[in-house]
């Protein structure tokens, strides 16, 4: 019986999942697709590395891995700033990729390089996930902050990969180092592209430079970087409720804290200030409460199927439907129409 070694396993597994998205995504999931593909091949480049120990993967593995992190947060970054990648995170890749090239003659440390690089990253992807992200659909901002912070924490993973790395060759002389890889990597990249993956298809395409928000009215005219007073907080969430009401901006599934932000000519960052001072909860939990009250009157008032119900308020699954119907109510869609028309 053949036996195939599990990171060509996995390389295999995450192309074919890059393939698929690629050709049935739309422009906002491609870098997705892309990174999955780089997942793959920094999968395979170790698979290959520990088998044939040839000098070309040797080379190839820590500048595939050093772009992975770099890829991972323009992926994630995108939800909260649409735009290209910074030149100064090709940094890293670059110093990496030069002592690679001539460590015959410049012996760089390598491994403590990738391993700040990792950590940084990580670090960074976890700070990121505190703040809402513009660009995602309101109904998955808290999806998309477990992704970071599981993206952030695989990173951080990595690191304790390269100390066990570091381990394994002073004390065992690398004798398990294969191992150790082979068991990281196939951790590590797969759920790193799931996370990349769940992040791109809740975060929608900017096909248009977004307007600058600006406040009309001085009572939300203030710097993000200073504290917001419960005066302004409440004129913000007065505007948010008259649009919610007389507009119904609720129902539209696709709703971004950048899209409300254009809607209501004000700074996303103030918005979500203010529902947070006011209310203490994110602005993703206040829309679907106005989804949630607009569905409790289409259960009493029409003959539709709960499936219909969700679908016409707003939400895009039945499952965020019911949790947010139990949150909101104690109850159950079913439960609620059969002891209200009772």
């Amino acid at each position: 019986m053949i036996a195939i070694p599990l990171p060509f396993v996995v390389s295999l597994l995450l192309l074919m999942l890059a393939i698929v998205l690629w050709v049935k995504s739309d422009a906002a999931t491609k870098p997705a697709s892309l990174f999955t593909a780089l997942c793959a091949l920094t999968t395979a480049i170790v698979g290959l590395r520990w088998t044939l120990d040839i000098a070309l993967f040797r080379m190839l593995q820590p500048v595939c891995a050093a772009l992975v992190p770099m890829a991972a947060w323009h992926c994630f970054r995108r939800a909260h700033q649409p735009g290209r990648l910074a030149r100064l995170h090709w940094l890293g890749p670059l110093v990496i990729a030069a002592g690679s090239l001539s460590y015959p003659y410049w012996h760089a440390p390598l491994d403590l390089m990738l391993t700040t690089l990792y950590i940084g990253y990580g670090i960074a992807l976890l700070l990121a996930s505190r703040s809402e992200a513009p660009q995602v659909r309101l109904s998955d901002m808290d999806w998309v902050r477990y992704a970071e912070r599981i993206a952030g924490c695989m990173l951080l993973f990595s690191a304790c990969i390269d100390g066990a790395l570091t381990l394994d060759f002073a004390l065992y002389e690398g004798r398990h180092a294969m191992y150790v890889l082979a068991v990281g990597y196939t951790l590590l990249l797969p759920t790193l592209a799931l996370a990349v993956v769940m992040v791109a298809q809740s975060t929608l395409h900017v096909t248009e430079e977004a307007p600058q928000a600006s406040a009309p009215d001085s009572a939300v005219e203030q710097s993000d970087n200073h504290a917001m007073s419960d005066e302004h907080a409440q004129a913000i969430l007065t505007r948010l409720d008259t649009l919610m009401k007389e507009k119904q901006a609720f129902l539209d599934p696709d709703l971004t804290l950048d899209r409300l932000a254009r809607k209501l000519t004000i700074p996303a960052r103030q918005i979500s200030m203010a529902v947070n001072q006011i209310h203490g909860r994110n602005i993703s939990k206040i829309l679907n409460e106005y989804r949630i009250e607009y569905a409790k009157q289409r259960l009493l008032h029409s003959d539709e199927s709960i499936t219909q119900v969700y679908l016409n308020s707003g939400f895009q699954t039945k499952s965020n439907f019911n949790r947010e119907f139990s949150r909101v109510t104690g109850l159950t869609p079913s439960g609620f129409r059969q002891r209200e028309t009772q």
